[in-house]
Order: structure tokens, then C-alpha cells, then sequence
């Protein structure tokens, strides 16, 4: 996924040109306004060699004019609830397949954990252990997103199920698999964060589903520099080989001890520094490795409220101020100086109750 401003076409075109030579299948790149599908069109145009994806944010009609330029479109289920509320999910997911089928591209239904829209939310609240919270919901998401697909006609989609917990990547992928067998499946643990840790979530996840035949195409997702994005496929690509090989390296234990989760970098972010701060969260809260606590640190506006709620403890940047949260209340808006300071006197009072 490209980690740039797509308006800054000088950057957006070295990011795509470098996942694309690193050998990616697809190069992502967000789009959130009328003038990124612009920039999105000139892109195109330098990078003609490189297969694009776009993924669509509350803004779901933004697919008509985006699908002339790419080879598949990404729309979140949850997303998509939240956008023109009086209108049924039907037409909306209508409005994406038509433009679909008249740009001859392919669609991914992504559907993640903690942005499964509230209704189904809601329906599946109590049906899963509180190790698997949310994984029925987001398994009925795609689900009834995949009936209304067919319904319609429309073939060319995968589903991805994702979660910053292997354990629920894991589960919700072989649920669908075991319900929709001719649905291909795309993998990601989303918010892996950083190294090695992200790799390794990664990897428990994908030794344990490839291996028993679930998944087509895969994504890792790590928090990096901008320029050190192709680290991204370089993992993906290392996994498959381990796999196919049998290289297969013992599981850790996830269940005990502190977990970051830290979002990838990518174009939604509007503060570079967040890149930094994860750095540092995660050097500052080094003390804590003994105690089960989360940290989530994430980069943008779009998924840092829903995907921090499960943390003990959660950031997520704005263009100035790093919002701080325990569990779902929220603590207070802090300069990216101020955070830091404030997250460890947080996170003293936490180890100080589990005492």
C-alpha cells in the first residue's frame, strides 16, 4: 500500500513504481477526494505497468469516477453504513457493482473486526468467547455481502476478513472458507505493526490457514517509513516461500504479555510523525513486556475511533494532535510532543490496578 499523499504525485509515483519492482501483484493507493482521482488518473499514466487498487472510505461514490483508473476496487462493508444511512446496503453495493462491470474491474469486500457496521455488530454481540470477540459479526458481514454480489450476478470479488489478532484472522477465515469454499479469500492481519512483531502475528496466521488450503492472495501490513515499504512484500514474499518449503517455525504464545498493534503506513495518515511516535510507544512501553496490556497506535482519522476502542490504551494521530484513549473513553487531545508523557503515566496507573 502506497504510504504517500496521493496528491503528491512525485511521491505516490515512486511508492507505486518501487512496491510494483519489489513485486507486488497490486499497489493500493487511498482516495478520498475529487482531486486524489485526479492525481490517481496521472498516476495511471506513469505507472502503467503496475495493477492498482483503490479503497473506498465513507465515500462510496467516488468508485464511478475512480474504476476508469484501477484494476479492483475495495469497499468496506462497515464504511459503508455509515454513508447516505437512508438508502438500503443493496443499492449501495449496487452503485460499486455497476461501475464495476462497466470499467471491467474486480472487487474486494473487506471486512474487519473493528469496523463491522453497528447493526451486525449489535446482532452478533454475545456470540462469540471474548478471545474472538467480533468474529461472527464480521463472518455474517461478508457473507451478506458476498448473497447481495450474487444476487446481482456480479463474480469478480474476493473477501478479506481481517483483524490485528491472529486468533480472529484465523477463526473468521475458516468459517467463511468452510461456508463459501468458491469465494477467494484475501489475507491480512491488519495493524500488524512493527518489526518483528508484525511479522510474526503474520505469520502465525498465514502458516495456519495456507497451509490447510485457505487464501489466494495475501498482504502484510507493517509500520514503516515511507521509503522502507517494500520490506512489506519482501516478508509476504519470504512466508510463502517458509511455507511452501514446510518451513514452519514454533507459534508464540499471543495470549500473555504487552501487545502493540500499530496501523501501516499509508496516504491516510496526516501526520508523518506518526510513523515516529509508534517507534517510540513502542521503546517507552518496553517495561510493561510482562503484563497483558494493549497499546494501539493508529495513523488516521478513518479507522484510529472504532480500532482503538479494544485497547487498554490507544492513540490515534490527527494532523496535530494525538487523541488518547482508555478503552473506548476518551482521555484527551495531545500535542505529538506532549503524548508520550502522558501515555506512560496512563500506562503506570494500569500496571499499578493489575498489581
Amino acid at each position: 500500500m502506497a504510504a504517500t499523499k496521493t496528491q503528491d504525485l512525485d511521491a505516490t509515483t515512486r511508492q507505486v513504481r518501487m512496491l510494483h519492482e519489489a513485486g507486488a501483484g497490486l499497489v493500493r493507493v487511498a482516495v478520498d477526494s475529487a482531486k486524489d482521482v485526479e492525481c490517481l488518473a496521472e498516476i495511471r499514466g506513469r505507472v502503467p505497468e503496475a495493477n492498482l487498487v483503490v479503497d473506498l472510505q465513507e465515500n462510496y461514490r467516488l468508485v464511478a469516477s475512480v474504476a476508469p483508473h484501477v484494476n479492483k476496487v475495495r469497499y468496506n462493508p462497515g464504511h459503508l453504513y455509515h454513508h447516505e444511512k437512508e438508502k438500503s446496503v443493496e443499492s449501495k453495493v449496487a452503485f460499486i457493482a455497476e461501475a464495476a462491470v462497466q470499467h471491467d474491474c474486480a472487487l474486494r469486500v473487506g471486512v474487519n473486526c473493528g469496523s463491522v457496521d453497528p447493526e451486525m455488530a449489535a446482532a452478533y454481540e454475545r456470540a462469540d468467547p471474548p478471545e474472538l470477540s467480533g468474529v461472527t459479526a464480521m463472518v455474517e458481514s461478508a457473507l451478506q455481502h458476498c448473497a447481495i454480489l450474487d444476487e446481482m450476478g456480479f463474480t469478480r470479488y474476493v473477501v478479506s476478513l481481517k483483524d490485528s489478532d491472529p486468533r480472529k484472522v484465523i477463526e473468521g477465515n475458516k468459517r467463511f472458507a468452510e461456508r463459501r469454499p468458491d469465494v477467494p479469500l484475501h489475507l491480512g492481519v491488519t495493524e500488524a505493526g512493527m518489526l518483528p512483531d508484525g511479522v510474526i502475528k503474520t505469520r502465525v496466521a498465514f502458516e495456519q490457514l495456507i497451509s490447510q488450503g485457505i487464501g489466494d492472495t495475501i498482504r502484510v501490513s507493517l509500520t514503516l517509513p515511507f521509503d522502507e515499504k517494500w520490506r512489506e512484500v519482501e516478508a509476504g514474499r519470504e512466508l510463502l516461500a517458509d511455507i511452501e518449503a514446510g518451513r514452519f517455525r514454533s507459534v508464540p504464545d499471543l495470549g500473555h504479555g504487552l501487545n502493540i498493534i500499530s496501523c501501516p503506513s499509508c496516504s491516510r495518515v496526516e501526520n508523518e510523525a506518526f510513523v515516529d511516535l509508534a517507534f517510540s510507544v513502542k521503546e517507552m512501553a518496553a517495561y510493561a513486556k510482562e503484563y497483558d496490556i494493549t497499546i494501539a497506535v493508529m495513523g488516521c482519522r478513518v479507522n484510529g475511533p472504532g480500532e482503538t476502542d479494544d485497547a487498554d490504551l490507544g492513540l490515534w494521530c490527527g494532523p496535530r494532535y494525538v487523541n488518547l484513549k482508555r478503552g473506548e473513553e476518551s482521555v484527551g487531545a495531545f500535542t505529538y510532543d506532549e503524548v508520550l508523557g502522558r501515555l506512560k503515566s496512563e500506562l503506570d496507573t494500569l500496571i499499578a490496578t493489575r498489581s
